[in-house]
């Protein structure tokens, strides 16, 4: 089945700073928002703007633009965020508990049940009121409760372990936020938080303005 008009990855990256602008935009009460405000808010161009929301469905209104509370509803699930999935996370270290520790994921569509760990001390615990699994149960938990998304925190050297076995769990989507490039089997969906690339950029510009 081909898609038509695949939105492209940049544009992705603008939906949801679209989406908080809208959500201020109806704690002030204001009900109706135009292209132009939105790109003037980002530094865009109305027509870019525009062109994204169309691939969502919305339908505007000469001279008075997008209903707000339409046109979140329609980000929301274009984005797949109003509807909530589960998610287990493989890595209960620092990161693994700033992410278990982030409540708003659920406001996104993203909602973390479970941890797990190989490391004995940390099996057991609680982080943030989740439970830490061994990762030796992962795979019938995940088939048992028909977990989708799979997140991975662990050490670059774990995380091809541990994307295998959340591919062997019938995972279908991987946030994986280790600095290891993966080897993914045709069929699973990878997206990579480099937390570095976006530093690199920060501190080389930076550099460049000494």
């Amino acid at each position: 089945m081909t898609i038509e008009n695949p939105i492209s990855r940049s544009a992705l990256k603008r939906l949801p700073l679209y989406l908080h602008l809208l959500e201020n935009l109806t704690v002030q009460g204001i009900q109706s928002v135009s292209c132009t405000q939105i790109a003037k808010e980002f530094d865009l161009e109305p027509t870019l703007v525009r062109k994204d929301i169309e691939m969502t469905g919305e339908v505007g209104t000469a001279r008075i633009g997008f209903k707000v509370e339409s046109l979140i509803h329609k980000i929301k699930n274009f984005l797949g965020w109003d509807k909530q999935q589960d998610a287990f996370l493989i890595g209960a270290g620092n990161l693994g508990k700033a992410i278990l520790g982030y409540k708003d994921f659920k406001k996104y569509g993203l909602n973390v049940v479970a941890a797990f760990d190989n490391d004995s001390k940390k099996v057991g615990t609680k982080v943030f009121g989740y439970r830490v699994y061994p990762t030796s149960k992962f795979s019938s938990l995940a088939r048992s409760k028909h977990i989708q998304v799979g997140i991975i925190t662990v050490p670059a050297r774990y995380a091809q372990e541990s994307l295998d076995l959340m591919v062997n769990a019938q995972i279908k989507a991987v946030w994986n936020f280790a600095p290891a490039p993966l080897r993914v089997p045709v069929g699973i969906i990878l997206e990579n938080a480099r937390l570095t690339q976006s530093l690199a950029v920060l501190t080389n510009k930076l550099k460049n303005t000494n």
